[in-house]
């Protein structure tokens, strides 16, 4: 149970933080290209229990990933309902790209505190190492929430932005595609090697070169969070 708890405490706030932020963004976004359904709908706040899926939010503890419930947008509303679409969708991804480079430099920080630590300082130690085991995993969630949204098929956001960038035609046809697009993708990850051999190492990647060398700490947070 104490081990549990501990999990809990680590992962909580990184992940909390992740799908909030993402879902806000897209809603700040939208506002500022001309729709307020989001602040109208009382969705533009950093509370997370306005935006929690049930499902998603048990999927990102216990898999590592996961989605919050989608802020509304009324794309009819936007200015330039095409192109703005695409503004929108990224300002998520990009949201959790900002939180994974933050998490860096707060790795990055508390490493020097360590170093600076002078010897014998154990309490220091025992608050120091769970917010480096958090700052881990919140940069390893946030590079997955980005590469993972940018999948270009609907609803995910690198399909809206798809949908935003075609021509009319083979648009409106990867637009048919959101009513089920999120089925497809779950099969896509579960049934095939699109993990394994595009996502995983565009992940992998990312998190090394911003993690630099305290890359081990990341992975000593998904070691000890979903590790046996």
């Amino acid at each position: 149970m104490e081990t549990i708890l501990a999990k809990i405490s680590i992962m909580l706030v990184p992940a909390l933080l992740a799908v909030t932020f993402h879902e806000i963004s897209h809603g700040f976004a939208a506002e500022r290209l001309g729709d307020p359904t989001a602040r109208l709908l009382g969705r533009l706040t950093p509370n997370p229990m306005r935006h929690l899926d049930p499902i998603g939010t048990i999927a990102l503890l216990v898999f590592g990933f996961g989605w919050a419930r989608p802020v509304p947008v009324n794309f009819n509303n936007l200015r330039n309902p095409k192109r703005d679409m695409m503004w929108v969708a990224l300002a998520g991804p990009s949201s959790n790209l900002l939180l994974a480079l933050l998490s860096a430099f707060f790795l990055r920080g508390l490493e020097l505190v360590s170093e600076l630590m002078p010897p014998g300082q154990e309490m220091i130690g025992r608050f120091v190492e769970p917010l480096a085991l958090m700052a881990g995993f919140s940069l390893y969630i946030n590079v997955i929430l980005c590469v993972f949204n940018l999948i270009p098929l609907p609803p995910l956001d690198g399909g809206r932005v798809m949908v935003g960038l075609l021509p009319q035609k083979q648009s409106e046809l990867l637009a048919r595609i959101e009513p089920f697009g999120f089925i497809l993708v779950i099969l896509l990850i579960f049934f095939t090697d699109l993990y394994r051999v595009v996502l995983a190492p565009v992940i992998l990647t990312l998190v090394d070169f911003m993690a630099g060398s305290q890359q081990y700490l990341v992975y000593q947070s998904i070691d000890f969070l979903f590790g046996r």
